[in-house]
């Protein structure tokens, strides 16, 4: 192999693994929730930039749309992470939520009833069921 092709491979590895050691983590911990869009658009932009999501504590309601943006391998939970599932307050906008879940998520949604007004927890340990631990 030539110097200089050798010398563009380490380079290059070099600069992927700079890449993943710098990755940014997003925690989230006591997100109540509000407009589905407006979290639609904010995890958006960070899946586009790659970052890390440790829940630490409550995601519930549109903060759970971050499922439909932010790849599972990108998600870790904490002890106390718990996600909290519910009908968003805006009839179009349910359906932005669901399309989020994966259909595991799905599954787990419909074996505690669906959704409704009313929250649906999922915690430890059914969280480990669906995300690695941090």
């Amino acid at each position: 192999m030539p110097k200089t092709v050798f010398a563009g491979l380490i380079l290059l590895i070099a600069s992927l693994v700079t890449s993943i050691a710098a990755a940014e983590t997003i925690d989230v911990s006591d997100a109540h929730g509000g407009s589905v869009a407006a979290y639609s658009q904010r995890w958006k932009a960070l899946a586009a930039r790659g970052v890390n999501v440790r829940i630490v504590g409550k995601c519930q309601s549109a903060c759970t749309v971050l499922l439909g943006y932010v790849p599972r391998s990108r998600i870790c939970v904490m002890p106390a992470a718990s996600f909290g599932f519910h009908l968003a307050h805006r009839t179009d906008m349910t359906g932005v939520l669901w399309n989020a879940y994966a259909s595991d998520i799905r599954g787990w949604i419909n074996a505690h009833g669906g959704l409704t007004s009313d929250l649906k927890w999922m915690s430890a340990p059914d969280t480990y069921r669906y995300f690695h631990k941090c």
